[in-house]
């Protein structure tokens, strides 16, 4: 493996990842709240699933896509933390050719599932709450299933395109990626030939998925807002309102990182490249780590099952 900038390949065996560049002095420092967000992440999540399956009355829609979510979170932060954390301890910047490529595939198809099962959610708390009355004869598990299947089916399909087009490119400047974790547009930028196919279409999916996503998100929320306000108590309306606004929390945790990252590649020349790269990470590590926080907070079952779990192995 060669660290020149100048050596000639046409697919390099290796890539050098730099971690978080301009703050390599830091990287020590920096491993502790990546480490810290990682470890709440794994043992939150994990939490989530085990109390769901444990539990039989939280089997239902609401909890299934929560489930959904604890793993694509398990998987999305894992598929780049421990490669992060192994430059930032022990500067191991290496990462084969074909291993960059699998971790792209990952972040972009387990991303776009997640945003995908934002979707999801909004529209069970839709049907929850603006029809009640329908909601166990609408979303059943059979209905469940469909849409989370057809969430991976698109988000799988959609990103398999990243790790074909990055490695048809030939790359002969290069091999030095100044990111903690291959991202395609990072990836392709190396590439001593034209590139427009994979922008064309990094953007494409951006637009497609995310902005279908937000728009449907943004739908369901506004409509749940009109339900809030007429509900008759004011405490009702409060208890409401704070449930769906810590959801909203933490989607827009997810979207507003995400977005700013992807566009910063095309049209965010003048941004510090440290803070790009941080907030790139952001949106992989914020998420996974705040949404059983913010669900098992917030979700008074859940809650409750595990006070009681806790209860019953202390007495």
């Amino acid at each position: 493996m060669s660290d020149s900038n100048t050596t000639d390949f046409t697919n390099p065996s290796t890539f050098i990842l730099l971690g978080i560049p301009g703050l390599e002095v830091s990287h020590i420092w920096l491993s502790i709240p990546f480490c810290a967000m990682y470890t709440i992440a794994i043992l939150g999540n994990f939490t989530i699933l085990f109390i769901v399956k444990r539990e039989t009355s939280l089997h239902g829609p609401m909890y299934y896509f929560l489930c959904m979510l604890a793993v694509t979170d398990l998987v999305l932060s894992t598929s780049i933390l421990p490669k992060t954390l192994t430059i930032f301890w022990f500067n191991s910047r290496e990462i084969d050719f074909s291993a960059c490529l699998t971790q792209m595939y990952f972040i972009h198809c387990f991303s776009a599932i997640e945003s995908g099962i934002f979707v999801a959610m909004g529209l069970d708390r839709y049907v929850a709450i603006c029809d009640p009355l329908k909601h166990s004869t609408i979303l059943t598990n059979h209905v469940v299933a469909k849409i989370g299947l057809a969430v991976v089916l698109r988000s799988g399909m959609l990103a398999l395109p990243y790790p074909f087009l990055a490695r048809r490119w030939p790359y002969c400047t290069t091999n030095i990626i100044p990111q903690s974790y291959c991202e395609h547009i990072a990836v392709v930028k190396l590439a001593c030939t034209d590139i427009r196919i994979s922008s064309y279409y990094g953007l494409f999916v951006v637009f497609s998925v995310i902005g279908l996503d937000v728009f449907f998100i943004a739908v369901s929320y506004t409509q749940i807002l009109r339900a809030i306000f007429n509900l008759p108590t004011k405490d009702a309306r409060l208890k409401t309102f704070g449930t769906c606004g810590s959801h909203l929390f933490v989607i827009l945790a997810f979207y507003i990182p995400a977005l700013f990252s992807f566009l910063t590649h095309w049209f965010g020349h003048s941004v510090p490249l440290h803070f790009h790269v941080l907030m790139a990470n952001m949106y992989l590590l914020v998420p996974p780590m705040l949404n059983p926080i913010i669900y098992g907070v917030r979700i008074k079952q859940i809650r409750d099952r595990l006070l009681q779990f806790f209860t019953d192995k202390g007495t």
